[in-house]
């Protein structure tokens, strides 16, 4: 990419070049005036003073006021370009970057994840940036673009991409042993590319229901297997009867087409007891009716449980393979070749102890992976709590299947 085609570069650029460009000049300047005084006036040819001159007004007046103005232009120039870094220019696409130890996850409006960033090229985007555990930082050099992320505070960055292209992301803050490794890319695509990539993807045959709960991120909330979380299940609804508070009096109902639409589209006004008011509600604008309509339609007909999420599209999405290799070797974690026929030795409550790899083993080292250390390694790994019980139980049933072959 030429370094002056996007806003970001091309703001850092020309501050950097004004102000070297300055420096140059000063350098040059000193020093030449400084050799011609080192040769006119040097010892053997005027071995004693010929000036009785003290001072000169006018001198002292230009070395101290033009520094003072270039310095001042110089920090002019570089405070407006910084306020143009940090203002997002209207309609730009916002991406939410999570970065842990040591992966790059990023979630686009509609809850897809990936672990790379891709951009429509000659769209702003405003990237929001969240660390969960250490001290991270963003970093795109084709940008110029740098920012710190801390856990428990928020902050943004913004690019635009002008030319199609790949371009790298590092973490440029020490963050343990995987840091040189927490590399991704930024995957510019022009329009017509960007709209194939961002259409919903879809396994051939699967319900629009289920395409639209996956979509808006559902599941983040609500099982679709029956199990607990912090909002009611979706499984097996029809005919279903529930206890819900309305006005802040309680009343038992029978989940039909006319609850559900109105528990989608105003869904505090009647609260599943038990649950807190945490739903936001979806609007014509977010689910159109159509859509709606195909979402209930999917709830109230719903028999089995449909197939769960990809393990190996878990491992990818949520930096597991940043740390844990396929192959055998060793990155900063044990790797997942034949985890499902192993032992291994643990620390435990500060004693050690051998153990056989099972599925209630595996469901520790996800949920509190510090809680029991294998032998050899560091406790950085952070827990998974965040997945939902479907996901947790994909990666224990992929593991256990995995092989020395």
């Amino acid at each position: 990419m030429n370094p002056l085609t996007n806003p970001t570069a091309q703001a850092v650029d020309e501050v950097l070049i004004y102000i070297f460009g300055f420096s140059l000049i000063l350098l040059l300047g000193i020093t030449a005036v400084t050799i011609y005084f080192v040769i006119r006036y040097r010892r053997s040819k005027n071995p004693e003073p010929t000036s009785d001159v003290a001072h000169s007004f006018w001198l002292e007046a230009v070395w101290t006021l033009l520094p003072t103005i270039i310095v001042l232009t110089m920090f002019w120039y570089g405070w407006v370009n910084y306020v143009g870094l940090r203002e997002v220019p209207e309609g730009a696409l916002e991406v939410k970057a999570t970065a842990r130890m040591w992966s790059w996850q990023f979630e686009y409006p509609d809850g897809r994840r990936d672990n790379k960033l891709t951009v429509p090229v000659g769209t702003p985007v405003k990237v929001t940036l969240v660390s969960v555990d250490v001290l991270h930082s963003f970093f795109a050099p084709a940008f110029r673009i740098k920012r710190d992320m801390v856990p428990g505070m928020e902050t943004y960055v913004w690019f635009t991409a002008t030319e199609a292209g790949t371009y790298d992301i590092f973490c440029t803050e020490y963050c343990g042993l995987g840091h040189s490794d927490m590399i991704t890319t930024i995957e510019a695509l022009n329009e017509e590319e960007y709209a194939e990539w961002s259409k919903p993807a879809a396994p051939s045959g699967e319900p629009r229901g289920l395409i639209v709960i996956n979509e808006q991120g559902c599941t983040g909330c609500h099982s679709l297997d029956g199990s607990e979380g912090i909002a009611p299940s979706l499984f097996q609804l029809a005919g279903q009867t529930r206890r819900i508070v309305v006005n802040g009096q309680t009343k038992e109902i029978t989940v039909d087409e006319d609850y559900l639409k109105r528990a989608i589209r105003d869904p505090e006004s009647e609260m599943v007891e038990g649950y807190d008011p945490m739903m936001p509600p979806y609007d014509s604008a977010t689910v159109s009716d159509a859509d709606l309509q195909a979402v209930i339609d999917y709830l109230l007909d719903k028999e089995t449980e449909p197939a769960g999420p990809d393990a190996k599209q878990l491992l990818e999405e949520n930096g597991c393979l940043g740390c844990h290799s396929n192959d055998g070797s060793i990155i900063v974690g044990p790797s997942f070749k034949g985890i499902g026929q192993r032992q291994v030795t643990v620390e435990r409550d500060g004693k050690k102890v051998t153990l056989q790899v099972d599925a209630a083993y595996l469901r520790r080292a996800l949920l509190d992976p510090n809680g029991e250390i294998v032998e050899g390694f560091a406790p950085m790994m952070p827990a998974a709590d965040y997945l939902p019980e479907a996901d947790i139980d994909t990666l224990v049933e992929h593991l256990l299947q995995q092989t020395g072959d």
